[in-house]
């Protein structure tokens, strides 16, 4: 049986999901998550095999926990870079920079691992990244509703808009190299878009603005 390392037994048992969790994403990041194991997990967490299966009782709910737990903090990290923008289309412009970074420095991207697990597997996988696509469509909305961009149809954009940030997953690369892909991905999508800056990259809006309003981006979209 494992050492209590918290005050509570919750607390423990939250203190060992985050540790089996840290041995996880080292395996995904070194051997993949084909080739890694329950038991390879529990050896470098350090615990024995059937502890570890009081967490998690197979390889796919482990991933299911992993990315609702990374997933979450990512989604705290990326609101709190959001409120540091003035308006949306700085918001979408913060949005593809912390997304791009994300894809070159994450363990592994959810989209590759769809096709490893199961159908109700994969529904939660989706459902994990709901919330991120949602806060996407956000900023878009606030953007139209600000001038920013032309009126669209976000339903028919999203998908897009989607594509053009993750189409490349920017794996291995130097700084400098992954700024040129995180500019080149903004100035893309910005100009499919139809967004105008002026000469010294500051937003310029297109359209009348509407009423003032709430931003909706910085509303938690976690629970959503």
């Amino acid at each position: 049986m494992p050492k209590i390392i918290a005050s509570t037994l919750d607390q423990h048992r939250e203190q060992m999901r985050e540790h089996i969790f840290d041995s996880f994403a080292k395996l995904l990041s070194t051997q993949g998550y084909v080739a890694t194991t329950l038991a390879h997990v529990a050896a470098d967490a350090g615990i024995g095999r059937t502890a570890m299966y009081n967490y998690y009782p197979d390889k796919e709910s482990l991933l299911i926990g992993y990315t609702a737990y990374d997933m979450g903090r990512y989604i705290e990290h990326l609101l709190a870079e959001l409120a540091t923008a003035a308006n949306p289309l700085d918001q979408l412009r913060v949005f593809i920079r912390v997304q791009v970074t994300q894809l070159a420095t994450s363990h592994v991207a959810s989209s590759m691992l769809v096709n490893v697990v199961s159908e109700a597997g994969r529904r939660k996988l989706t459902a994990h990244v709901a919330p991120l696509w949602g806060t996407l469509r956000m900023i878009l909305a606030d953007a139209v509703a600000d001038g920013y961009l032309p009126e669209v149809d976000l339903d028919e954009l999203l998908p897009l808009v989607t594509a053009s940030i993750v189409g490349r997953r920017p794996v291995d690369l130097k700084p400098a190299e992954l700024e040129r892909v995180i500019d080149a991905t903004t100035l893309y999508v910005l100009r499919g878009l139809g967004a105008r800056v002026d000469a010294s990259g500051r937003p310029r809006r297109v359209t009348k603005r509407a009423a003032h309003r709430e931003p909706t981006a910085l509303r938690s979209v976690a629970t959503s």
